[in-house]
């Protein structure tokens, strides 16, 4: 998947783009209202992060030309917490979403993800074993039968489906799952939602295949 970051901040940029790139994500950083509609004109991308202000020019230009260029191309305004007029602005142009800065890096790899889905531009089902999530319609099916998840066990799993074959932390569905909430969850807790989801997803809840423990990290997600 290929990113067009328009963004002026240098330490944001560098951040975002560790975080992207280590998820996979090709990532073309530019600074700048001009330099970003010529690359636009230039290349196809798969998503926009857009900040709303730049040194020079500003991400609504940078919006109108995607949507010119790329129709179907999903944006993601980066924008102040407190900006509402940006936040009204962006959607209204046609973005499909916005983050607040300062974001939390699990949050937005999760916004970003979604965008996809609906574009089209990843995959809407999800498997691991004989497990099969469909994002599309928000099903979940084991052996071909409907498995009727709660919505936090569905955000769960969806989380973890999305991670396959890499180690999710605790922390890392603390960030993704329940801190947006402004919850906060203990390791015990969050030890009950994932015995509560393998009870429904598993052959055996007590010799887990999908859903695996690796001991004093986390959990990871196999074929």
């Amino acid at each position: 998947m290929d990113v067009l970051l328009v963004e002026d901040d240098p330490m944001i940029v560098s951040t975002l783009c560790g975080l992207l790139e280590g998820e996979g994500y090709r990532v073309r950083a530019v600074g700048r209202q001009d330099d970003a509609v010529a690359t636009l004109a230039e290349t196809a991308f798969d998503l926009a992060l857009l900040d709303v202000t730049l040194a020079q020019g500003n991400g609504f230009a940078v919006c109108a030309a995607a949507r010119e260029a790329h129709p179907s191309m999903p944006v993601i305004f980066l924008t102040a917490s407190d900006d509402e007029f940006s936040t009204v602005a962006g959607l209204d142009m046609g973005a499909v979403d916005y983050v607040a800065k300062p974001f939390r890096a699990r949050e937005l790899l999760s916004r970003i993800r979604a965008a996809l889905r609906r574009s089209g531009g990843a995959d809407s089902v999800l498997a691991a074993g004989d497990v099969r999530l469909d994002a599309s319609s928000a099903t979940v099916t084991k052996g071909g039968r409907e498995v009727f998840l709660s919505a936090l066990e569905y955000k769960l799993l969806l989380y973890l489906l999305q991670s396959k074959g890499r180690l999710v932390t605790r922390e890392n569905l603390r960030d993704a799952i329940w801190d947006s909430a402004g919850e906060y969850v203990s390791d015990n807790s969050i030890n009950v939602y994932i015995r509560r989801l393998r009870e429904k997803i598993e052959d055996d809840p007590a010799d887990p295949a999908i859903v695996v423990t690796a001991r004093g990290l986390g959990y990871k997600v196999g074929d």
